[in-house]
Order: C-alpha cells, then structure tokens, then sequence
C-alpha cells in the first residue's frame, strides 16, 4: 500500500512532536475507514481498521510524560483509555455511534494539538523552558473539559 510506504516516510523523518500530529491523523484515518467498512458491511477490514486504530491510541498514551505532564497527562490518559473501549464496543456490537464518537473526540484532540505545536516546539528549543507548552496544553484541556467530557 502506497499509503503505508508514505506514513513510513513521515515517521522515518519526524521529530517527537511531529509523531504525535502523525498519531491522530493516523488514528482518524483507521477510525474513518472502519466507519465505512462497517456501513459496506466489511467485517474483515473495519476489524483491521479498529484493530490499528487501538493501535494508535495505545501509542498516544505510551507517549505521555505522566511525571511531567500532570493532571493533563491523567486526562489524556483516562480519554485514551476510554477511546480504546468505544472502539471495543463499536467492533463488538457493530456500532457506527461509537465510532463517530471516538473520531469527534480524536478530531478535537487533534485541533488542540496543532493548536499548541508551535508553542511546544518554541518550548523544546527554549533551554529555558518558559512553560508556554504547559500553559497551552492546560488552555486546550480546559477548553475541552468545557465540551463535556472529563476525566
């Protein structure tokens, strides 16, 4: 697949906060394609799909700094854990509500992600370390928490 030769690419030549970015646009795509094996009725590759796509979530939560990250790293981990089970329940039960949540929630994380690269980035090369990374992720989950969802 010329797909998985390109994300090879990418990862190949990326720097940790670009993985993170390649994660959920990764896990989107599984979520996505599994969406639209379930309504084909195929039951092979929207378990393919979810199956790379939980994948993708674990890969999420083993990147977590959970000494430095805090209560942002307990969320994201709890969020991680609980996308991991939806996908579990949409592949069992054959429920494309499911997926469509667990791909709102992954487009949202991703947003915020993007949101705070550039700061994250400005942050890692700063020996500094001002905290503009911490500041940003902590604006992202409270605006995040303010949707609804919380640990």
């Amino acid at each position: 697949m010329w797909r998985d030769a390109y994300l090879d690419t990418r990862v190949l030549s990326a720097d940790p906060l670009e993985l993170v970015h390649i994660l959920y646009e990764h896990t989107l795509t599984m979520v996505a394609d599994a969406r639209r094996y379930l309504a084909e009725g195929n039951i092979a590759a929207r378990g393919h799909s979810i199956s790379r796509a939980i994948a993708a979530i674990d890969e999420l939560n083993c990147s977590l700094d959970r000494d430095a990250g805090g209560s942002i790293a307990r969320n994201l981990a709890a969020l991680y854990q609980y996308m991991r089970s939806r996908l579990l329940t949409a592949n069992i039960r054959q429920e494309d509500a499911s997926l469509a949540e667990v791909e709102s929630l992954l487009r949202t994380l991703g947003e915020a992600w993007n949101a705070i690269r550039p700061a994250a980035q400005a942050e890692s090369q700063d020996s500094a370390g001002s905290g503009r990374g911490v500041e940003a992720f902590a604006a992202a989950e409270a605006e995040y928490a303010g949707q609804g969802w919380n640990a």
